[in-house]
């Protein structure tokens, strides 16, 4: 406890706190968007009010960095459709529950009869398996790099084991080509706020060419108060110098060579190949597929299933918002029909969502 004390002291000090806003205010002479493209710092920019103490100049973009956000519907589709059929048990991480589909979700599917189970690692969903040798148990492998490596090495664990009933439907994707189509495609960004927990496996090499091809700064931040408005600060001081760098905030956790184990395990498993995000459509290089030799656990390829036709919610601007064009308040739906309790859409069902983050603590 009392390190943990000392931690919180460090990192949301109010004196250093105001100390850092003083520092912003005197370089700020211009209006720039800086977009944070990570879910956890969405949550902290709105938990702690970090906008309220910036100048009008800087205007906070959510990018996609929610990994359920970005998840395509035709996904969930899938996963309904699996949970459809009589032998097999869903084993998923609980935010992706409520995520609707076209035209349901997990949770419904479970309060009609379905064998949906919450997990908490890969593991768990390989101990169902293992329990239930009758059944297909399908994990849906969701998230950045952060989360890849752990469902890779959930399979090469299943290999070991010989357990031939447990799934991957994979739905992983890396965060570069998305931060680079949103400026190719005109989105108004002077920096980024870049993943702290992505760049943890990563290191800091994967952005390089966001600086070098597009004149855009990236500084790698943790997400306490004092390291999200130093994260600001640095990149207004790459910004008014004109000096466009990949830097590292998050010093203690992020090393530049990231974790080479952990990018070992994700490479030895799955591929780079083209996915779907929200918002986006088809980012070519963006998705990680299960390689052929670890074939037969890809869900996808192993497991039939009659999808239904993928019908995206007309009202909802969630794919607008990932791309940082509008903010959650601009939604007709926003805090009336879409709310943490009744989500239309997958921006309101994550914590890590922008319009979650709003509607709790920025209403």
């Amino acid at each position: 406890m009392p390190d943990q004390m000392k931690y919180i002291d460090e990192f949301r000090n109010r004196d250093i706190v105001k100390g850092l806003v003083k520092k912003i205010n005197e370089i700020s002479h211009s209006k720039v968007s800086l977009m944070e493209v990570c879910g956890g710092h969405t949550w902290a920019i709105q938990k702690f009010g970090i906008p309220s103490m910036l100048p009008s100049e800087i205007n906070l973009l959510s990018g996609p960095g929610c990994p359920v956000c970005v998840t395509g519907r035709g996904f969930i589709d899938r996963i309904v459709a699996f949970s459809r059929q009589e032998n097999v048990i869903i084993a998923t991480f609980g935010d992706l529950v409520r995520v609707p589909g076209s035209s349901s979700s997990l949770e419904k599917e479970k309060s009609r009869g379905a064998d949906v189970r919450i997990v908490y690692s890969i593991l768990d969903a390989i101990t169902i398996a293992s329990q239930n040798p009758r059944k297909k148990v399908v994990f849906p492998g969701i998230g950045f790099e952060t989360t890849a490596p752990g469902t890779a090495a959930g399979i090469i664990y299943a290999r070991k084991k010989g357990t031939g009933n447990f799934f991957v439907l994979s739905s992983h994707k890396v965060m570069p080509p998305a931060m680079a189509l949103l400026i190719d495609e005109g989105v108004k960004i002077d920096g980024y706020i870049a993943p702290g927990h992505v760049s943890t496996i990563t290191g800091s090499g994967i952005y390089s060419d966001i600086p070098e091809k597009f004149g855009v700064g990236c500084v790698i931040s943790g997400f306490e108060p004092v390291d999200i408005l130093q994260s600001i600060y640095m990149l207004l001081r790459q910004i008014n110098e004109k000096r466009f760098s990949v830097e590292i905030q998050y010093k203690r956790v992020v090393r530049p060579e990231g974790n080479i184990k952990a990018l070992q395990t994700m490479e030895e498993v799955f591929s780079i190949r083209d996915d779907w995000w929200r918002g986006f459509g088809i980012i070519p290089g963006s998705g990680l597929g299960i390689r052929e030799e670890y074939g037969i656990f890809d869900a996808e390829k192993m497991i039939d299933a009659e999808v239904e036709e993928t019908v995206e919610d007309k009202g909802c601007i969630c794919g607008e918002i990932l791309k940082g064009l509008k903010k959650p308040h601009d939604c007709k739906l926003f805090g009336n029909v879409c709310t943490t309790e009744n989500p239309v859409g997958s921006c309101m069902v994550s914590h890590e969502g922008a319009c979650n983050a709003y509607y709790r603590f920025n209403r």
